[in-house]
């Protein structure tokens, strides 16, 4: 793909609640630059959100320079001349004014719509389908990161498992009776339960819990258990945190990806919807993720999902011990996923392998 360094891409990204949209653009955007040589903007509507991920973004500036991506504010003038590749990130609707320029480009740009992450077995049918936009004659691409070969795969750099491998063989903490815990997650009624059975496990439970909603929960309901509150880290820090610890609770997209790629066992809170739609969303996960456990593993990793996400407090102490007396089998699976997943190609480069193919570079 030696022509990637003349391409230029328009990232476009809403802040739509906590971090997770911004936090996939900007690994993408990082990637697409540091990987392909891509000529990569950004665009972004909250800059305070993505300043906790990325300490250098200057909250005043309107154009700015970061890791040798332009990063732009969106603001009701913005005006730019399209990229040759444009990323709608999550339907966040581009610019009216953007779109009809656009429209008289030739060639037109590749318009992509990246959506949210899913393991629903619908999204294969639907991943690059074109969608005709009738106002300008452009179409719009759907695109889905997935966990399928028929789907875009999931953000993945070329170096980050041998990252992961190098730190974790550096940072072996050989044996021990400590159990380290990552706790990141919205705020949660079942949190004191969960924490009051940590203090009762036959190792030492140390918990690290990122600042927000669920970290001023456990400032008056730790009994017994470490607990140490961090501020938001930057991504590659983020990465090495989970790396580091033992079983992770991960809230939102980005970070249940990256717990993934982390190689260990994990709970995913999923962003809740209305009339409990997400459901569909996690269970169709749990479906794919426990395939080749046994029943009692795959029925520990199911309740405790259960119980978290609904936050029920009185069956999260039952379902959490379950889970702990599994964690041996829990960890040959998490390695083995990981693994799984890296056979297939990761979503930078299936979008710019779609990108070339589009544009017929």
């Amino acid at each position: 793909m030696g022509s990637a360094a003349a391409i230029t891409c328009d990232i476009f990204c809403r802040v739509v609640d906590n971090f997770g949209d911004i936090g996939v653009t900007w690994r993408l955007a990082r990637q697409l630059s540091g990987e392909f040589g891509v000529q990569v903007r950004l665009v972004v509507d909250d800059l305070a959100s993505f300043q906790k991920l990325a300490p250098a973004i200057d909250l005043n500036a309107v154009t700015q320079n970061v890791d040798g991506i332009t990063v732009l504010a969106w603001h009701q003038n913005l005006l730019l001349t399209p990229a040759q590749c444009v990323i709608e990130a999550f339907q966040c609707e581009l610019p009216t004014p953007y779109v009809n320029v656009m429209a008289l480009m030739t060639p037109s740009p590749v318009w992509l719509n990246l959506e949210y992450l899913s393991a629903e077995s619908w999204v294969g049918e639907h991943h690059l389908l074109p969608s005709p936009q009738p106002q300008t004659g452009l179409n719009k691409f759907f695109f889905f990161p997935g966990f399928r070969a028929d789907t875009g795969g999931l953000i993945c750099e070329r170096t980050l498992l041998l990252q992961r491998e190098q730190f974790q063989r550096n940072h072996s903490p050989g044996r021990t009776h400590e159990i380290k815990i990552l706790l990141f997650g919205y705020e949660n009624a079942a949190l004191s339960a969960l924490l009051e059975h940590f203090s009762h496990a036959e190792h030492r439970m140390t918990c690290t819990i990122p600042s927000g909603a669920l970290a001023q929960q456990s400032r008056v309901l730790a009994p017994k258990v470490t607990l140490n509150t961090i501020e938001f880290l930057p991504q590659p820090e983020f990465d090495r945190l989970l790396w580091s610890h033992d079983v992770l609770f991960v809230r939102g997209e980005d970070s249940f990806v990256r717990a993934q790629w982390a190689a260990k066992p994990f709970i995913w809170q999923i962003y809740p919807q209305a009339e409990r739609a997400h459901w569909l969303k996690l269970n169709a996960f749990l479906d794919l993720y426990c395939e080749g456990l046994a029943t009692d593993a795959a029925g520990a990793v199911r309740e405790l999902h259960r119980a978290w996400n609904d936050q029920d407090a009185d069956a999260i102490g039952a379902a959490w011990q379950a889970f702990y007396g599994q964690l041996g089998m829990l960890q040959e699976h998490a390695a083995m996923w990981a693994q799984k997943l890296s056979q297939m190609p990761d979503l930078a480069t299936q979008l710019m392998t779609f990108y070339t193919k589009t544009a017929k570079i």
